[in-house]
């Protein structure tokens, strides 16, 4: 399901038909993918990527392929499907589109690239010199120039140079038609889509910068009038204390995250270039902190992007912040006016809400974009394919059909190829007849089983690998075999071991380690990481199964411990964040407790109701005894009355016939009294 928010200009492209050309206020609506499959799950169709510039506005599905909005002048018919299958990252310029596929090609158009069809994509890291460095891991859109970061850790650039942000004098370079060198060991690139200035950081943490500087964008410090562009990549000094997670760039001025190791890993930004868009209403040639007064104590920040000249903030707390021009409604708010100071901006109901990390924003020319990206896919992959990109601790060799070599690692050929011998032999059989890149694709397939970096070839080699095997469960059998784990790394209370590979893939820690050590053939190291033993075991199953154990109990004081662990160890967050899963699978802990105490609840409420009933029962039977000895009581003593007045009533019948026995009786001696008296007198007459 996916869940777009978009704000700002809505002229060049047109993206909602029938709204207004300024959306003023955010507005939410559902991006129907019309390239998606029905036989590809939920996920794979949602988006993984939005760039947008006022060349167009690109979006990338999870299912690598990508539609686009042309502006008005450019566009015959929005939206257009993008002709290349498998992309991996978009990027939109002011003047250039670019593409990065998972094979690692790039392929860009626009009138810097190809003036004779700027709507054509043409493979610009074929035209690197150095048929070695043309895997590219990274790519970035300028105002008028792409940058490409190779997997060899190179970057090079193409497009104008009339602001030296290509690294060289622009009175003797003012184009590069295909892509030239700029440095070496480079880690990121850091540019914006209306920036004609660009940043480099190496492996140590060096920032370099080179391009337009007018405003101090480049946050070099007091520089001279002649000085409005630098022609070379200088080195910037005072760069804030603690690890730059990113550089956001506008077209004067530009905007550093920074993670702070002392205090808590909380994230500062600070702001260089022109005074109306840097947040500090005064021109700041320097990198300085700035303030943002409308975060609570808890909340960080998530997410910075910027556009041609407004800034927008995403934090952790689900708030948005915003600062710079609102000409059309690009910061999200109603007042139009210049916003010189950070604003927070109220957002409509996010869908997933509860997952805020998930989130992310994009800033336009004039316009922006929030939107829902969940992470979907496997960073096992992404690791075991740069492990074989970067060709370091290799110990096994193909040859292609030209001679080359090609080297790979025995332990994960091994375990991909069902530990069979015969099936090594026939890989080789197969590289023998392949051309180099063919080779690489095959490779990079048989170390993370993705089939979509070339179909034709995979069916080729689906035979003799694990196809129906999942990575993660290729990586399980590797962790359950303590033959495989030749390196131990030793705790206070226990010591674990693990395959010195597997360290060196997972963690750029000890992947440095490795290569700076090369001569020391110790197999075992002292853990100074201060993890507590549940948080070293998470690691360590997450180290190779990019999953969390099920029967780990989460409790609050791990993840404090865990975000420390993946800056020590230096782990790779490109997708499933290890921190996420602990903090969704904490949340699902916290849940379960709550419904199993629910349950409780009602279990004794349930009981409660039962004992009160038995109780109700118990009493009505009491009751109803009670009731009937009351009644037989009273049955008895209405019988016991009912037999006295009868016997009273006998009686008084005894009597009164008794009685009238002793009347009639009396009677009758009264009779014969009179008679005999009658008779005595009749005598003495005679």
């Amino acid at each position: 399901m996916n869940e777009i928010i978009f704000f700002g200009s809505n002229e060049e492209p047109k993206l909602l038909k029938n709204k207004p050309n300024k959306i003023i206020k955010p507005i939410q609506f559902k991006f129907e993918n019309e390239n998606e499959n029905e036989n590809e799950n939920e996920n794979e169709k949602q988006i993984k990527q939005i760039s947008t510039s006022d060349f167009g506005t690109i979006f990338l599905f999870k299912n690598g392929k990508a539609i686009e909005y042309l502006n008005e002048n450019d566009s015959k018919q929005n939206p257009q499907k993008i002709q290349i299958e498998n992309i991996q990252k978009v990027t939109a310029g002011f003047r250039n589109e670019a593409i990065l596929t998972i094979e690692g090609s790039v392929f860009a158009k626009g009138e810097d690239i190809n003036p004779k069809n700027p709507n054509e994509f043409i493979n610009i890291s074929s035209l690197i010199e150095d048929s070695n460095d043309r895997i590219i891991q990274d790519i970035v859109s300028g105002d008028s120039s792409i940058y490409l970061l190779t997997s060899n850790q190179n970057a090079y650039g193409i497009g104008l140079n009339y602001d030296s942000q290509l690294g060289f004098d622009s009175k003797t370079l003012k184009k590069a038609k295909k892509p030239i060198l700029m440095m070496k060991n480079v880690s990121k690139i850091f540019s914006g889509n209306a920036s004609k200035f660009v940043f480099l950081l190496n492996s140590n943490q060096e920032l370099f910068g080179c391009g337009f500087n007018k405003h101090g964008q480049l946050g070099l410090g007091e520089t001279t009038k002649d000085e409005t562009k630098i022609q070379t990549l200088t080195q910037i000094q005072n760069v804030p204390k603690g690890k730059i997670i990113d550089i956001q760039c506008g077209n004067f001025h530009s905007i550093m995250l920074i993670e702070n190791e002392d205090e808590n890993l909380k994230r500062k930004l600070y702001s260089s270039g022109f005074f109306l868009y840097n947040g500090h209403q005064k021109q700041i040639n320097k990198f300085t902190e700035l303030n943002l007064p409308l975060f609570e104590n808890n909340d960080d920040i998530l997410e910075i992007s910027v556009g041609f000249n407004h800034t927008l903030i995403l934090t952790t707390n689900n708030k948005m912040i915003g600062f710079g021009i609102n000409s059309s409604g690009q910061l999200g708010t109603d007042n139009l006016m210049l916003h010189k100071n950070p604003n927070k901006i109220e957002l409509p109901k996010l869908r997933f809400n509860e997952n805020i990390s998930n989130y992310h924003i994009s800033c336009g020319f004039n316009n922006s974009f929030i939107y829902y990206s969940p992470p979907s896919f496997s960073n096992l992959e992404e690791d075991l394919i740069k492990l074989f990109r970067r060709k370091e601790f290799c110990d096994i060799s193909f040859k292609t059909e030209n001679g080359s070599i090609i080297s790979a690692h025995k332990l994960i050929l091994k375990y991909r190829l069902n530990q069979n011998q015969n099936q090594i032999e026939k890989l080789q059989q197969i590289i023998s007849n392949k051309s180099i890149k063919e080779s690489n694709q095959i490779f990079e397939m048989i170390y993370s089983n993705n089939s979509k970096i070339n179909p034709k070839l995979y069916s080729e080699i689906k035979e003799i690998i694990n196809s129906n095997e999942k990575i993660e469960e290729t990586m399980k059998r590797i962790y359950l075999n303590e033959n495989e784990k030749d390196f131990i790394i030793e705790r206070k209370e226990k010591k674990y071991k693990f395959p010195k590979l597997i360290l060196i893939m997972r963690s750029e820690l000890y992947r440095g380690m490795f290569l700076s050590v090369t001569e020391d053939k110790s197999n075992k190291v002292t853990d100074y990481s201060e993890l507590s033993n549940k948080s070293f075991q998470i690691f360590e199953y997450w180290i190779y199964s990019n999953q969390i154990k099920e029967d780990i109990e989460i409790i609050g004081e791990i993840i404090p411990e865990i975000v420390r662990a993946i800056d020590y160890f230096q782990l790779n967050q490109t997708y499933p964040n290890l921190l996420d899963l602990l903090i969704n699978k904490f949340n699902n802990q916290m849940k379960q407790q709550e419904q199993e105490l629910k349950e409780k609840e009602k279990e004794k409420e349930k009981e409660k109701k039962k004992k009160k009933l038995k109780e109700k029962e118990l009493k009505e039977k009491e009751l109803k005894e009670k009731e009937l000895k009351e009644k037989e009581l009273k049955e008895k003593e209405l019988k016991e009355k009912e037999l006295k007045e009868q016997e009273s009533k006998e009686q008084e019948q005894k009597e009164k016939k008794s009685k009238e026995k002793e009347s009639k009786e009396q009677e009758l001696k009264e009779k014969e009294l009179k008679e005999n008296k009658k008779q005595k007198q009749k005598c003495l007459i005679f």
